[in-house]
């Protein structure tokens, strides 16, 4: 997953791209813990990362070959960005498409991938020595803060709302494989053409996904059209479109727009999710919610 915080902007955005597109990059990118949400009744969610992800990299290749990209010239411009999307799309993804399909609501996978940042900012420092500085610290405090607002109080609760132990877990470990992969990313990712990169970390996914598959995923597959259409709307919209778009967005200079909004992602997947699949937040979860994504601003702004 190509992430807004690893790449340069370039100069004089448009206003176009300064306002709009990066508006309508959250709800593209919210909407993937609503398609997780969508098609779990349907299909085993490791085999359903597997075929995504293999569909993905087809569209992109086939893309990426037609726009004559310049593809990596050596052995590491082609391994560096396969290990990023083990990580950041294999792993991640697969983690959270579990832990949705065993009942974590899309609201809560959401706020616990908005703290891939503030995991980020900690291990910065030790990894790549980078200094924490008071207000990152500060926002980390902040963010850990609201996280455990709403967590706490649904935490292995049974109703809609409740928090599954195992299931956040699995989710946990998830974001933890998105910020190491994050971190290789922003080691080794400078070298690499945008769309070649994206094309090269969905190959990885695929080697993380279909073993996982294999191995621990079940047969069961429901060709029901809200399948279809959450595996069209998780390969077309979330995938492919949500990371043309972002590429536009680097273009014209608009990383920063998309920085900030990313913050308003837990909130909009949790309104989404209320109103698909009742899921629902109490108030003090709520507050949490907002408290966890200023935290994360502000620890983005160092």
């Amino acid at each position: 997953m190509l992430r807004p915080a690893d790449m340069p902007p370039l100069p004089r955005p448009s206003t176009l791209a300064s306002g709009a597109l990066p508006a309508l990059f959250i709800p593209i990118w919210a909407t993937g813990f609503i398609s997780a949400r969508a098609v779990v009744p349907h299909v085993d969610p490791l085999t359903f990362t597997a075929i995504r992800f293999t569909a993905v990299a087809l569209v992109l290749a086939l893309i990426a070959t037609a726009s004559r990209v310049r593809w990596p010239g050596d052995h590491a411009g082609w391994r560096d960005p396969v290990i990023a999307g083990f990580l950041m799309q294999g792993v991640y993804l697969s983690g959270v498409f579990w832990a949705v399909s065993h009942g974590l609501p899309a609201g809560i996978a959401a706020l616990v991938g908005s703290l891939q940042p503030l995991l980020t900012a900690l291990l910065a420092q030790p990894l790549l020595g980078e200094r924490v500085s008071g207000r990152r610290a500060l926002g980390i405090l902040m963010g850990f803060v609201g996280t455990g607002l709403v967590l706490a109080p649904k935490l292995g609760a049974t109703d809609p709302s409740g928090i599954p132990p195992a299931a956040l877990a699995v989710s946990l470990l998830a974001v933890l494989a998105l910020t190491l992969g994050t971190l290789w990313q922003k080691r080794t990712g400078g070298r690499v053409d945008l769309l070649a990169g994206a094309t090269l970390q969905f190959v990885g996914g695929m080697a993380c996904a279909i073993p996982l598959a294999l191995a621990f995923g079940g047969t069961a597959f429901d060709p029901a059209p809200a399948l279809w259409l959450g595996l069209g709307w998780a390969v077309l919209v979330n995938s492919v479109a949500g990371i043309l778009l972002l590429l536009v967005l680097i273009r014209r200079g608009a990383v920063a727009g998309v920085a900030a909004l990313f913050f308003l992602v837990p909130p909009v997947a949790a309104v989404l999710g209320y109103l698909l699949f009742g899921e629902v937040l109490t108030p003090v979860q709520g507050a949490g919610m907002a408290l966890a994504a200023l935290g994360v601003a502000v620890a983005s702004r160092g």
